[in-house]
């Protein structure tokens, strides 16, 4: 459960404690989609800090099937990690397939974007998918509306998800007594950009009653601005003792922004994804475009102040050389930076309210 420790200017600073260990909070999590991190082991991601994985519903039912990896013990055994892990519902991946699933108020049916089989999720199959998986931590089913969408549609959206909600606080409690697990169960809360809605959104929700409240349908298109305003809505209605998880934002300063208006935990693909593509962070909070030609000569360490041993001994001629030639080791050194400098950031920040 969550402990709040103090809070500060800078935000709150608190601790998780789970059946795989305790996580300081606020924290970052790093995404292993189907169990793993791209080019980086778990062992490269504890040297980095991370105290925590995240990974993705939708892939694992897909392959290799949440009942092989219950045969193997859970996730933790399947993919030999021993920290705490968290499981998305599969939702959002589910949404992004508009023109491979149908949905009603009881569930969404979709097809694999790998080989086109036929899949059904519903709020009680999605907890059930999660509690095979093993997770620490698990989510509730929930339908993210395009940023773009009309009220109505946002509205339909919200409703749908808090009826979801019950029915996944149901079929969590049913398990638990089935199975004597008891995963922390965090709801999602819906309402795009419309304040009204996610602020009723977040009330009912705190009504049915949740281990943490995750915020998503954010970092999806909308300005730096308007994510904010959403905050500055709903974080203040929500409980002091239990986990604010914002979802899907990884910008280091975005981050510290939002810690401070009240979120402890984060997610996002970003510094991975901007890594592959030659975007490398810095400690310094500068970042390099390392594709450029300009670094085909520079000699000085990728990162001399890197959390990561790669940055500190490989050039940036040579990053540059292996971006360039498209070798796998030139994504293994970026991610690891880039990783590297966004969980640095997060401790960084704890260990500032620690001094408070």
């Amino acid at each position: 459960m969550f402990s709040l420790l103090q809070s500060t200017v800078l935000g709150r600073r608190g601790q998780l404690h789970t059946a795989h260990g305790v996580i300081e909070t606020p924290f970052f999590m790093p995404v292993g989609t189907a169990g793993a991190m791209k080019g980086i082991t778990h062992e490269d991601l504890l040297t980095l800090g991370a105290q925590i994985l995240l990974c993705n519903t939708y892939h694992l039912h897909l392959h290799p099937g949440e009942d092989t990896v219950a045969k193997a013990g859970g996730l933790h055994p399947f993919i030999h990690w021993e920290k705490p892990i968290l499981t998305d519902s599969g939702g959002f991946q589910v949404f992004s397939l508009a023109k491979l699933r149908s949905i009603d108020d009881t569930g969404v049916t979709f097809r694999s974007h790998v080989d086109g089989s036929e899949h059904r999720l519903t709020p009680a199959s999605a907890i059930e998918i999660q509690n095979k998986l093993g997770s620490d931590i698990i989510l509730c089913l929930d339908q993210c509306p395009p940023s773009t969408a009309k009220r109505s549609e946002i509205l339909e959206a919200t409703d749908r998800t808090l009826k979801w909600a019950a029915e996944c606080k149901e079929a969590h409690e049913s398990l638990k007594k089935q199975h004597k697990r008891n995963p922390l169960l965090f709801c999602v809360i819906q309402g795009g950009l419309e304040r009204d809605l996610r602020e009723k959104c977040a009330q009912e929700m705190i009504n049915i009653g949740f281990d943490g409240y995750a915020i998503g349908g954010l970092a999806v298109g909308e300005s730096a601005e308007e994510m904010y305003g959403v905050l500055d809505v709903v974080c203040p209605l929500l409980p002091k003792d239990k986990l604010r998880y914002l979802m899907g934002v990884g910008v280091i300063e975005q981050l510290k922004k939002c810690v401070a208006k009240g979120i402890d935990m984060f997610d996002c693909v970003l510094p991975m994804r901007i890594a592959r593509h030659g975007t490398i962070l810095l400690s310094s909070g500068k970042s390099l475009d390392i594709d450029k030609a300009v670094f085909r000569g520079d000699f000085a360490p990728i990162d001399p102040d890197s959390p990561s041993p790669l940055s500190r001994k490989h050039s940036r001629a040579y990053l540059h050389h292996l971006v360039k030639v498209k070798e796998r080791y030139g994504e293994t050194i970026a991610c690891m930076q880039n990783l590297g400098v966004t969980l640095r950031a997060m401790e960084t920040l704890r260990e500032t309210m620690d001094n408070e």
